[in-house]
């Protein structure tokens, strides 16, 4: 049986007296909560804070972004060892504004993800369609496009013990949610789309819906039977949005 996970994306917010309010607020309102994991990616710069801040509780440290390469003359970038030594596990790659705002390619968030893979960290890989793309009926072709990126250069085991968060481009941010019925067709659409490579990696890969979640559309799209949890944005700079959120997901799947 899968856990389901959410994911907090901090994207460009935070300041230190926003760590420490936030995740003590966290921490108050999980409480005694199980049956789904949390955890939240803090701008870079405040990871270490993060962490010390959540020392003893069950959220878990994540990133928003790695580079391809290890070490080495590569001004500005954040590698994947260094993401492993300072504690983060779940790494965010292929975000739709890194696509957009750095131009980010499929072949690039692959390489992102061997490069987690091969040190044992968690890739969150994020696909979707935009407006444009979902109006003209693409959403199954760009989706497959971006899983083969990785799928083609890495295998599909290369799923094994990864995340998939499904983010249509035009719910992010904006106010707009696909509607869970909408939500459970693309994931079951990604889940069989991997399943044609291997069955068994494709049954147990977490994955994840993200756009506009919120604590009033959580419960619903958590009760679709491939909704593994959500990535979450705006919501997730609030600790009692946040909890709700995590709490649906953790009753939807004792359900």
């Amino acid at each position: 049986m899968r856990h389901p996970l959410v994911m907090g994306n901090w994207k460009l917010n935070g300041s230190k007296h926003m760590v420490h309010e936030l995740i003590a607020g966290l921490r108050k309102e999980l409480a005694g909560v199980d049956g789904c994991g949390v955890a939240i990616a803090p701008p870079t710069v405040y990871l270490d804070l993060a962490k010390h801040a959540a020392s003893g509780s069950h959220i878990i440290l994540g990133a928003q972004n790695v580079d391809v390469n290890l070490s080495g003359a590569f001004t500005g970038e954040i590698s994947a060892d260094m993401l492993k030594d300072i504690g983060a596990k779940y790494i965010i790659i292929g975000h739709s504004e890194r696509r957009t705002y750095h131009a980010e390619s499929d072949e690039q968030i692959a390489k992102q993800f061997a490069i987690l893979k091969q040190v044992g960290l968690t890739p969150v890989l994020c696909i979707g369609e935009t407006d444009a793309e979902n109006e003209a009926g693409k959403t199954e072709e760009v989706c497959a496009r971006q899983i083969d990126a990785v799928l083609k250069t890495q295998g599909a085991a290369a799923f094994e013990g990864a995340v998939i968060a499904y983010e249509p481009v035009w719910a992010i941010g904006t106010g707009k949610s696909a509607t869970p019925a909408q939500a459970q067709a693309v994931h079951k659409f990604i889940r069989d789309h991997i399943a044609k490579a291997d069955a068994k990696v494709a049954e147990q890969v977490i994955i994840q819906y993200g756009g506009s979640v919120n604590d009033k559309n959580a419960a619903e799209l958590f009760a679709q039977p491939d909704i593994d949890g959500a990535l979450v944005g705006g919501a997730s700079l609030k600790a009692d949005a946040f909890a709700v959120i995590v709490k649906a997901a953790a009753e939807a799947k004792k359900a």
